[in-house]
């Protein structure tokens, strides 16, 4: 899995000095510091950074459970390896060579593949990469690819994060995936208004959106809004008694879902697995589309 190219990540991933190094360039004349300041986009190829084998901890698999609504198991929930690499993902953000600055990245699509549980207790390697900026109608896209490996070297979860930097797009690039129509025939879920914080303080994200209105409202936002990964976490533990060990999940977040507030959920079967939705039981406005895929 590792390559002669891949960076070691030192420390603990995503702690207070990578988060910091991820601001950084989006403050004014600090982020035309040296060290500091973005490479080209255009001259930008990819980049690579591992983590030091790592054991999955009962106590954090519990946490996370709890804040996403999933049953406390001997194995982790199927979103959970996300939490492993979010690290690498903010260090590769915070590389003066990747050449946008954190904040303000957007979490378009995420697809993750399991190829079977994972168990609490076990040591996984995780690595993750991104290649080139590509084009979308919107602005321009990322694609961050994380591997986690068994002991062994095999392969036992992966993903795709799609990010997206808005900005001149071009209208005949991809436009994303597209997943079938789900209307809300399922629970509403009500939301508090510490729900980022509560994940935040399981998954390590901090992005200051999902925290306090005064901090969400510093970035555009009326108030602060949920973790796209925990609204396909609380899906994924809405459908976890019907999927296979072998599975693919694929998400597409729309919407924003402003917190406090209620959202509401719908699934049906497809063809393969489920398809799945989040949506606003009172406007109807689209927060999540998804669905499953039996490997």
């Amino acid at each position: 899995m590792t390559e002669p190219d891949v960076k070691l990540l030192a420390g603990e991933p995503g702690g207070v000095g990578t988060l910091l190094r991820a601001a950084l360039p989006s403050l004014p004349v600090v982020g035309r510091l040296p060290g500091v300041r973005k490479g080209s986009a255009s001259a930008f190829t990819g980049l690579a950074y591992r983590r030091p084998p790592v054991t999955v901890e009962r106590g954090q698999v519990d946490a996370y459970a709890a804040v996403c609504g999933f049953p406390a198991k001997d194995v982790v929930p199927l979103t959970y390896p996300h939490l492993l690499a979010f690290g690498l993902h903010m260090a590769i953000m915070s590389d003066p060579a990747f050449p946008f600055p954190a904040i303000g990245t957007v979490h378009l699509e995420n697809a993750i593949t399991q190829h079977r549980r994972i168990a609490v207790g076990e040591t996984l390697r995780v690595q993750a990469r991104v290649g080139a900026p590509m084009p979308h109608p919107k602005g321009t896209v990322l694609e961050f690819v994380t591997e986690v490996c068994d002991g062994d070297g095999g392969t036992v979860w992966s993903s795709t994060s799609t990010y997206l930097r808005r900005g001149r797009g071009d209208d005949t690039a991809p436009a994303g995936a597209a997943f079938p129509d789900v209307p809300p025939g399922g629970p509403h879920w009500r939301l508090s208004g510490d729900l980022g914080r509560r994940y935040a303080a399981v998954s390590g994200d901090h992005n200051p959106i999902h925290l306090y209105p005064l901090t969400a409202k510093a970035l555009g936002f009326p108030r602060q809004i949920a973790h796209g990964m925990w609204s396909k976490a609380r899906c994924v533990a809405a459908l976890e008694n019907r999927l296979p060990d072998a599975v693919r999940v694929e998400v597409a977040f729309k919407k924003p879902i402003l917190l406090p507030g209620t959202v509401a959920f719908g699934a049906r079967p497809v063809e393969g697995g489920y398809a799945f939705s989040l949506s606003s039981p009172t406007s109807g406005a689209p927060h999540l589309a998804g669905r499953t895929t039996a490997l």
